[in-house]
């Protein structure tokens, strides 16, 4: 742990003391990124003068202005965890106060006809592997990230155990959603290995799956904001939550330590609501 200094300055050399110590700690490359490149924004904005309180909040006030308070947050907790390593835990701040939101956006959350049309655009385009890879995601309720845990194997087992931010959990695939990828893997002749691959047998990454989903917009005519991988996590999320109502076990099967995050994936539309509270029929006068 490094020593405090009287002078406190954030720098190159720094952050990457902190980088290696998130390694091993066995943080994802990802966090590992986005933290480091918070932390170079905060270096950014502190042009080389030393880190105050007051300095650490105006860098707050910035962020509050720029970026939305989700996003502020995160950067605030990386900036906090950088403190804490540093031995300059004096220089935390709070996070932005979020109220959850009661509802979900209906112009960004995807409705299951949508996903139907999406589907359909995709077989139609003779895109078997994008179809199979959309029902996977949406039947599954994996994130894209783990698309990477279906396999041969799991296909013929029947399940998969996912291990993701340090997290594992058993996944089940739907029957019908098998006897699907066990006829393209045949077709395919993909014996071993992951089920949705390149046509040079790697994996499928997150760049390929975005830009074969956007392709399918216009002729699916569902809005490009609305389709993006998580969406369809979203989905079968909400779909869920409508025949079990059971959110601690749903929190389980998407892997979110806490049922809050879940209570997001299932909030309702504000006209879904609006349609309930009229089913009410508590206005009685003509």
């Amino acid at each position: 742990m490094p020593s405090q200094e009287a002078a406190l300055t954030i720098t190159s050399s720094r952050i990457a003391q902190y980088a290696t110590h998130l390694q091993e700690q066995e943080r994802t490359k990802n966090t590992v990124k986005k933290y480091v490149r918070d932390l170079n924004s905060l270096m950014m904005f502190l042009n080389g003068q030393p880190i105050t309180k007051a300095a650490v909040t105006a860098w707050k006030e910035h962020l509050s202005n720029t970026y939305t308070p989700a996003t502020v947050n995160s950067m605030l907790a990386a900036a906090n965890g950088f403190f804490h390593f540093m031995d300059w835990s004096k220089l935390s701040v709070r996070p932005l106060k979020i109220q959850r939101p009661l509802f979900c956006d209906e112009n960004r959350e995807m409705t299951r006809a949508e996903y139907v049309r999406l589907v359909g655009a995709a077989q139609r385009q003779g895109n078997e592997r994008l179809s199979l890879l959309l029902q996977t995601i949406c039947a599954t309720g994996i994130r894209v990230s783990e698309l990477r845990f279906i396999t041969v194997e799991s296909v013929a087992l029947g399940r998969t155990v996912v291990n993701n931010k340090g997290k594992r959990r058993t996944v089940f695939l739907p029957g019908k959603l098998r006897g699907l990828l066990k006829k393209y893997l045949k077709q395919q002749k993909i014996t071993g290995g992951s089920v949705f691959v390149t046509r040079t047998g790697k994996p499928l990454d997150r760049s390929n799956i975005w830009r074969d989903m956007k392709a399918l917009c216009e002729s699916a005519g569902v809005a490009p904001d609305k389709v993006f991988p998580h969406n369809l996590r979203h989905l079968f999320a909400r779909t869920y939550y409508s025949l079990e109502k059971d959110l601690s076990r749903l929190a389980d099967i998407l892997g979110h330590s806490n049922v809050s995050t879940t209570r997001i994936y299932t909030a309702e539309s504000g006209l879904v609501h609006a349609r309930q509270i009229d089913r009410l029929e508590l206005i009685l006068t003509t």
